[in-house]
């Protein structure tokens, strides 16, 4: 979640924590909570100091938190007595990680308090780009494994179709996310309302 015009704008992304084993293959991502240091002495000193100190998105905008992930493959591309390549099984390795910040001293008990509720939504809102990720880890298992392409001795054609299926999830993984991040930083949405009664005490 990145902080933009005004108090943010629209926004792309906000452990360790197993998730539910895959239908196709056992297998558990990992994740993984790394922090950024803040400073200040209210909920206004605490936002701005996110703005000056929040992971970089792109070259010019500031994140709140934002999510990343590291995925590699091990895959078993079997040639066919036929002549055809077949994707037998495809166990992905996945990498989660939550940037959140943290303030560098403690807060006096009234501003721990509004912290603490902020601090709770940012997270949550952070891990469900985490869900987002593995849906798409998921996605990419299913329509992986047995996977066959006809006249590929070599397996070289199978591995050109998969990179275009791929491809395809990749983006609509990126389209779910930026969604998501539009409907919760928008007006009224559930981080904007967060940030309003974190910096003023205003909102629902």
């Amino acid at each position: 979640m990145r902080i933009g015009a005004g108090i943010l704008g629209a926004a792309l992304c906000l452990g360790m924590v197993p998730l539910k084993a895959s239908a196709q293959s056992e297998w558990q991502s990992v994740e993984q909570i790394q922090t950024y240091s803040i400073t200040g002495d209210s909920g206004v000193d605490l936002y701005a100091s996110i703005g000056e100190r929040g992971p970089k998105i792109g070259k010019e905008v500031r994140a709140i938190a934002h999510t990343n992930f590291k995925l590699t493959w091990t895959r078993d591309y079997r040639p066919q007595p036929d002549g055809a390549c077949t994707l037998v099984s495809a166990r992905p390795k996945l990498i989660i990680t939550y940037t959140l910040p943290k303030p560098a001293s403690a807060l006096s008990s009234e501003l721990k308090r509004k912290w603490d509720v902020f601090f709770t939504g940012v997270h949550k809102h952070e891990l469900v780009h985490g869900v987002i990720i593995t849906d798409m880890v998921k996605e990419i298992e299913r329509v992986s494994v047995g996977l066959s392409v006809a006249d590929d001795p070599k397996c070289a054609k199978i591995r050109t179709e998969l990179t275009a299926k791929l491809g395809e999830i990749s983006k609509a993984q990126q389209k779910r996310s930026s969604d998501y991040d539009r409907m919760e930083m928008g007006e009224g949405g559930n981080v904007h309302q967060l940030i309003l009664q974190f910096v003023n005490g205003a909102g629902r």
